[in-house]
């Protein structure tokens, strides 16, 4: 916006402004012109005055209670300091025996392969034939939609 606009548009503001005071000022006096006019109202006589209201009496005060006598009571005896307790005495740690030598296990005596077995195990694996490949479509661009905003 430029400053020339700005000033013409500030221009033309004042301008509606002062005509629009103009008008209400106008209207304002010729509305008071044509407004009928009351007669003053007269003044009312003071307001009578209240006799004064008598005070109320307060009640005649309670007699006062006797008060029961509390005997004093002895004071507490003191409590006697207990000597401290001796510490437990912890029986001694047992003595772990000493570990015996691990037994030496003999060696198993070795066997030949028995012959004219055959190995266990899995037959052996058929051969399969390889997988057709599946031809896909061309790709479309996918846009996603912009998630919408709340506005409050």
């Amino acid at each position: 916006m430029s400053s020339s606009s700005s000033s013409s548009s500030a221009l033309l503001l004042m301008a509606a402004l002062l005509l629009s005071c103009g008008a209400m000022g106008s209207t304002a006096r010729h509305l008071e012109e044509k407004a009928p006019h009351f007669p003053a109202v007269p003044e009312l006589p003071p307001h009578p005055e209240l006799p004064e209201l008598p005070k109320p009496e307060l009640p005649p005060p309670l007699p006062e209670l006797p008060r029961p006598v509390v005997p004093e009571l002895p004071p507490h005896p003191a409590v006697p300091e207990l000597p401290p307790l001796p510490k437990p005495e912890l029986p001694p740690h047992p003595v772990v025996p000493e570990m015996l030598p691990h037994p030496v296990v003999p060696e198993l005596p070795h066997y030949p392969a028995v012959p004219g077995f055959p190995k266990h195990g899995l037959p052996p694996k058929p051969e399969l034939p390889p997988l057709p490949t599946a031809e896909l479509p061309p790709e479309h661009e996918v846009h996603d939609p912009e998630p919408e905003t709340k506005q409050p």
